[in-house]
């Protein structure tokens, strides 16, 4: 009798998957954007550090901007650890009550 077995940490695993790519590609945007940054500051260094006129209040708008970005992504890598965190113990109780095969 050839009975499927099908792992119930699976589904799981998955998920975790997909949550750690997802992860993966915020802190890769964030590497290009500190990048750019750190660009545009050598830039300014460069120029003495002196930003003039509509620069000083595009520069300043572009901080708010930047800073409003950071809280939001700040706020989904705080939910994604959370379902991280949900994950991991659902892959462990999976592992502790599937008889040691989900491993």
């Amino acid at each position: 009798m050839a009975d499927s077995y099908d792992r119930p940490d699976l589904p799981a695993l998955a998920e975790l998957e997909r949550v750690l790519h997802t992860m993966a590609e915020e802190l890769a945007a964030w590497r290009r954007r500190t990048l750019k940054a750190e660009a545009e500051l050598k830039e300014a260094q460069a120029s003495g550090g002196v930003v003039a006129g509509t620069e000083l209040k595009e520069s300043r708008q572009r901080v708010i901007d930047l800073e409003t970005e950071n809280h939001a992504l700040r706020h989904r890598i705080d939910a994604a650890k959370e379902r991280l965190r949900v994950l991991a113990a659902r892959l462990s109780f999976l592992e502790q009550h599937g008889g040691g095969t989900a491993a």
